[in-house]
């Protein structure tokens, strides 16, 4: 019986203590965007595992996704041009001309003699002509309106 007595007055004293507490303070973004995003270092086996997600993204037809994914191989290893292909190609689907000609580009300085080299140069250079502007087209201008 006094066992029972003693272990009920700690455990009350401890609820107690909890709730004069004051609650923790939120963390800082920064925090929080640390706390999520891994520390990235060489790991070819996380590379393909992304690689593969990225893959089922891409039959879905989730471009946004699969580009994550993409890059985050990218990121667990940086000289797989498999990647930086398959990024380039989900980010062009999802309308990055930009993004996407980098990633070939990388592709191209990782595997310059590749089976998919003269494909990757044509898709360069469509993407070129999306991303370049009205303005630096060469042709005559048209005159001015009168007033």
């Amino acid at each position: 019986m006094r066992f029972w007595f003693l272990t009920c007055a700690c455990l009350s004293l401890l609820a107690s203590a909890q709730r004069q507490r004051p609650p923790a303070p939120p963390p800082e973004p920064d925090e929080v965007e640390e706390a999520a995003e891994p520390e990235y270092s060489f790991n070819p086996i996380e590379a393909q595992k992304e690689i593969q997600i990225g893959n089922f993204y891409f039959k879905k037809g989730s471009y946004r996704a699969a580009a994550g994914r993409y890059e985050r191989a990218t990121k667990w290893h940086p000289n797989l041009p498999e990647a930086y292909y398959k990024l380039g190609d989900a980010r062009a689907r999802i309308d990055q001309p930009g993004a996407a000609a980098q990633a070939f580009r990388k592709f191209l300085e990782l595997a310059p003699a590749g089976g998919r080299a003269g494909e990757v140069k044509k898709k360069i250079q469509q993407l070129e002509k999306k991303t370049a502007k009205p303005d630096d087209a060469p042709g005559p201008r048209s005159p001015a309106p009168k007033p």
